[in-house]
């Protein structure tokens, strides 16, 4: 238990830096538009950038885990996203920011999340799914850490400063805690003679569209909750300050999962998750910015979306061997970061278009297609029980 928590720790530590550093977008972005002369939604680009990248890479990274081992890839992956961080930092011009953020997303592939639980899947074994769900859950934390803290040092040294800051802080610390904080193991994927080539067919492509559909809705929040909070009628510290909570509301999303014990599997979860989310969008549609519709949508939105991360990390242990895991998440992972890759840009624009509370409608009618895409997963594996 010691061990397992050592490992926890550190990969908890690192995937928050990581996820923190990288989500800066949201807070910078307005003073970004405005040192290089171009519209907020160009801005975001950057974040449509990194995902489309790191989607594309996912399949590579995904061998690369195999062949050298999660840690030592995962170490390569912190150095490269600092290389980013201080390139889009130090670029003279929108083309330049956004091969910035293409180096973070190439990067990110090696780094974040699926390096993450393919090394748990690897080393855990029985405990994976418990130890996946809880790391999803406490990586939740990254926005309500680093959101504040890259606000203040904003106003102390600038947008620019502060992606010289994250990149040093990724390379001098990040780096060596990987390295030297995780034990290195044989990755259990490389001895399967399965691995590398998941199952797929109708359960596999409604699981990546739940998945992916979902995740549209909560990673858009995340990269323009704060810019919709503020369409809204609240003050940036405020619109802040809520942004930052929602992320303490998804790490108590973990009870969820903790309520269903050994009785639950990804998919239970998956589906009450799937359920707290479009009630939660649809609270805050229809009550604004008031102070009963925004603690409805915390404790909704926010505890749903933070299941639903235990769901979409454990989902694939359901349908897969766990030596076949890290295959089956870099599989994933490509058509998860392409459809999430559109979700800043088209959020903003749907913004700008619709306004914010028409915005929250759209995200709750795509949240509820996901609900019924989880429902009849479910009956599906029902009747393969059953027949």
């Amino acid at each position: 238990m010691r061990r397992h928590l050592r490992v926890l720790v550190v990969l908890a530590l690192t995937q928050i830096a990581g996820w923190g550093m990288i989500g800066i977008l949201p807070v910078i972005a307005p003073r970004v538009a405005a040192a290089f002369g171009i519209s907020l939604s160009t801005v975001f680009l950057g974040t449509s950038a990194m995902f489309v990248a790191m989607g594309l890479a996912a399949p590579w990274a995904g061998r690369a885990f195999r062949r050298f081992g999660s840690r030592e890839v995962m170490t390569v992956g912190a150095a490269g996203i600092g290389l980013g961080l201080c390139l889009l930092s130090l670029s003279p011009n929108p083309v330049v920011f956004l091969m910035g953020w293409v180096t973070v997303g190439l990067a990110g592939s090696l780094f974040l999340t699926t390096a993450a639980y393919a090394y748990i899947a690897s080393y855990a074994d029985d405990r994976a799914r418990s130890l996946i769900g809880t790391l999803m859950l406490v990586t939740g934390l990254a926005g309500s850490v680093f959101w504040p803290v890259t606000a203040f040092l904003e106003d102390l040294v600038g947008w620019r400063g502060v992606g010289v800051t994250y990149a040093a802080i990724m390379a001098l610390a990040v780096c060596p805690l990987v390295w030297f904080g995780l034990p290195a193991i044989e990755e259990t994927a490389a001895a399967s003679p399965s691995a590398g080539r998941p199952r797929k067919g109708p359960v596999f492509a409604l699981m990546v569209a739940a998945i992916a559909l979902n995740s549209f809705v909560t990673f858009g929040i995340d990269a323009v909750g704060i810019q919709l909070l503020k369409a809204m009628g609240m003050d940036l510290a405020g619109a802040v300050a809520i942004a930052s909570l929602l992320g303490v509301f998804k790490v108590g999303g973990r009870v969820i999962d903790l309520l269903g014990g050994r009785r639950w599997d990804g998919l239970s979860t998956g589906l009450v998750a799937g359920t707290m989310i479009p009630m939660g969008l649809a609270v805050i549609w229809i009550g604004g910015a008031g102070t009963v519709s925004v603690a409805g949508y915390l404790a909704l939105f926010g505890l749903g979306s933070g299941a639903f991360a235990v769901a979409r990390a454990t989902m694939p242990l359901v349908f897969f061997q766990k030596a076949d895991y890290a295959a089956a998440m870099s599989t994933i992972a490509l058509p998860m970061n392409l459809i999430n890759a559109l979700a800043p840009p088209a959020l903003a624009g749907l913004l700008s278009g619709i306004g914010a509370q028409a915005t929250f409608a759209v995200l709750g009618g795509l949240s509820v297609t996901a609900l019924a895409i989880l429902l009849l997963l479910k009956r599906m594996r029902f009747h393969a029980r059953t027949a």
